[in-house]
């Protein structure tokens, strides 16, 4: 099918699906339901593209976190989020003005 020449497909779509493509024809946004189909294939291709370098970035991020667990260079989880609550809790502490 990569032959350049367009093919003919058969697709079933619901009412709903069915009445999103002919608006977009009707809006003149598109020129034939072809169009309207085609741009959905590439944005579903392109969301597929981004969700696999979401995931390839997710399992750099674990492995580089392993490596550092390897390396012994691990915080102690239960300082952390006390540290970061009493951070917090500072932040939000009204200050009182000198008078």
């Amino acid at each position: 099918m990569s032959s350049g020449y367009a093919s003919l497909v058969n697709i079933n779509l619901t009412p709903e699906l069915e009445r999103l493509v002919q608006e977009k024809v009707a809006s003149g946004l598109y020129n034939n339901q072809s169009e309207v189909v085609r741009e959905a294939l590439r944005l579903l291709a392109e969301r597929d593209r981004l969700r696999e370098a979401q995931l390839d970035g997710l399992r750099k991020a674990v492995a580089e976190g392993r490596a550092q667990a390897d390396r012994g260079e691990l915080l102690d989880g239960a300082a952390v989020v006390t540290e970061m609550r009493d951070s917090l809790r500072s932040r939000r502490a009204p200050t009182r003005k000198a008078r």
